[in-house]
């Protein structure tokens, strides 16, 4: 099973099965399947960090473990970050452990593997069928390796020595692994042969329903009053500001961006904390720098029309995606976000960063326009081209929602194909 070939599945024996699951911070990527599989009479448990109480979630029944103190002791840097997955991973064992000693045997463990949760489950229970959620598998070369100059390595010579550790927690997964599902080819694509043929694409799915186009729709900024279609609004969404998702380029870009659109309102949502990438120097964020380097090229005036709204609830999100007449969106080779998908399902004109994962779902002047990540004379030139072309932003926002609805609806497309990989895992298949 390669790709998007993915055939229905059934449940096991035509009977409810016994599925774990393993996320450190569930429901994450399983918010939808998990309550989908327990509501089809699937007896659902999950094993996370995330609560310290046991609870049932949506049918789920939720239990938590815990990380043991440990003492302190030296580790090669090269090997810190599997010995922390090997800490949560004797973690979760040790639950694991707990619940067989129980009586309870799950028949399917569905499992990020990320953080090193599940290396020792099939341990536990050599009889369980094991899937993964495969993120991303680091490649030691270019693009995946010094993309940004700006940010190279100190240490050119040894970053693909680190990186291939930095795989150790993959390469554990694939002997145990029966099967795994990436939510894009791109990431898919990471993964090395020997296991890229157990690796189904299918996304986790946009709610189309709720991420739509929205005329009338109205947003309270501080400092801005209320905000309609009527106005002309930028928006930049990153979890958090870095340079791993283009902050800083989006950043020079400002204030030739101000100049050239004197009624503009740019709303730029992220936290200030690091999600991807290297760490500001100690004491300083991501966000602040590039605040600093481009305040002097930005008048009191234009600079009161840029609005920081750090992170915001989810229907506060979706309305400035709605509102949003040109938004921007940047990334590195590395994980596509949902927010560009849920731009363009709300019908945004997009102007998007030209790498790999972008161009699975932005073809420039169909479902928006790219351009070169580090140019961002570019990136003014085609906001400030869409900003003055509005049937362009129609035809392309229309193209970007009818693209997003017809590849990644969650319960007519992603939802239905995630549920028949878990049936056909479940039943024997890979």
């Amino acid at each position: 099973m390669r790709g998007s070939d993915i055939s229905a599945g059934t449940q096991k024996g035509g009977q409810a099965v016994n599925i774990l699951f393993i996320h450190q911070n569930f429901p994450g990527q399983y918010k939808h399947l998990a309550p989908r599989l327990a509501r089809m009479g699937h007896h659902c448990v999950a094993l996370t960090l995330r609560v310290t109480e046991p609870r049932t979630w949506q049918g789920v029944r939720i239990i938590p473990y815990t990380l043991s103190g440990r003492s302190a002791q030296a580790v090669h840097p090269w090997l810190v970050d599997f010995d922390t997955k090997v800490t949560r991973g004797e973690a979760c064992w040790r639950a694991a452990c707990a619940l067989r000693d129980r009586g309870y045997v799950p028949d399917l463990i569905l499992a990020h593997p990320g953080w090193g949760e599940s290396l020792f489950l099939r341990d536990v229970w050599p009889g369980a069928r094991l899937a993964l959620y495969c993120e991303l598998y680091h490649l030691a070369g270019w693009p995946h390796l010094d993309f940004d100059p700006e940010f190279a390595s100190t240490t050119p010579e040894a970053d693909p020595l680190r990186t291939r550790m930095k795989n150790l927690n993959n390469e554990l997964h694939f002997d145990a692994a029966h099967a795994g599902i990436s939510p894009t080819r791109f990431q898919a694509d990471t993964f090395p042969a020997r296991f890229r043929d157990r690796i189904t694409v299918s996304h986790d799915g946009i709610d189309t329903v709720a991420a739509c186009p929205l005329p009338d729709v109205q947003l309270q900024v501080e400092g801005a009053g209320t905000l309609g279609r009527k106005d002309e609004v930028i928006t930049f969404v990153n979890r958090n500001l870095e340079p791993y998702r283009g902050y800083h380029v989006f950043m020079r870009a400002l204030p030739r961006l101000l100049r050239e659109r004197p009624r503009a309102r740019v709303l730029i949502v992220g936290g200030d904390e690091v999600s991807y990438g290297a760490r500001p120097p100690r004491g300083q964020t991501w966000k602040q720098i590039f605040i600093d380097e481009v305040r002097g090229q930005v008048s009191d005036a234009d600079w009161a029309r840029v609005h920081f709204l750090g992170r915001i609830p989810y229907d506060r999100f979706l309305r400035l995606l709605q509102l949003s007449r040109v938004h921007v969106y940047l990334t590195y080779p590395f994980v596509l976000s949902w927010s560009l998908l849920e731009a363009m399902s709300c019908g945004a004109a997009v102007v998007a960063g030209d790498t790999a994962p972008v161009r699975e779902v932005v073809t420039h002047d169909e479902t928006g326009r790219l351009v070169d990540f580090f140019d961002g004379a570019a990136l003014v030139d085609e906001v400030c081209a869409l900003l003055d072309d509005e049937t362009a932003r129609q035809r392309m926002g229309r193209a970007a929602r009818d693209l997003i609805r017809a590849r990644y609806d969650l319960q007519t497309i992603c939802l239905p194909r995630q549920v028949a990989w878990v049936g056909e895992v479940a039943a024997g298949g890979a």
